[in-house]
């Protein structure tokens, strides 16, 4: 399986979690043999190669008041327009529950309503229990699910490995249920 992980990274936050995954994913014995991730800092890799992979995972934060990370702002209408039929895609955010509660997570709501639209199969929704935060778009009709991994390196920094560990093996068992 070629998994493609897109990530867009001002402060290094989001780029050292995409790395996490990377060594993760390929230290995984459930991972299918041959399987590869390759990490893709947008700031430098056009969109269109997503559609050179199998699974995709973005890694996105939300900047300020529920703002875009300025590398996706950046290709924002190209993501949009990037065919993801029949792609399996998951999503992690990088955000500030604390500082900035009425927005946390609010760029990961905004990439799964762009790629909601598109064939592609989502997984990966992580609940919100743990979390203290006023608003969201991150999170699903009912509230109980992000619409991707949380990660709150500012305030929780000492949860991310166990949450990152346990959103792979979810994944992980996604992915074989498919």
């Amino acid at each position: 399986m070629k998994i493609g992980l897109f990530y867009g990274s001002t402060t290094c936050y989001t780029e050292i979690v995409a790395e996490k995954i990377q060594v993760l994913l390929s230290a995984d014995p459930s991972m299918p043999d041959g399987s590869s991730v390759t990490l893709h800092n947008i700031k430098d890799q056009p969109l269109t190669r997503m559609t050179d992979y199998d699974l995709l995972i973005l890694g996105i934060s939300t900047w300020d008041f529920g703002e875009l990370q300025e590398d996706w702002e950046a290709h924002w209408d190209d993501i949009k327009s990037v065919d993801l039929s029949g792609k399996i895609v998951a999503i992690y955010g990088m955000g500030d529950q604390l500082g900035y509660a009425e927005w946390f997570q609010d760029a990961v709501g905004m990439l799964h309503q762009a790629i909601a639209p598109q064939d592609c199969i989502r997984i990966g929704f992580w609940p919100v229990e743990g979390y203290d935060f006023i608003a969201s778009k991150a999170t699903t009709a009912d509230g109980t699910l992000f619409y991707g991994l949380a990660l709150d390196e500012e305030n929780q920094y000492d949860q991310t490995d166990q949450r990152l560990n346990t959103w792979l093996t979810q994944l992980m068992s996604e992915l074989i249920a498919l």
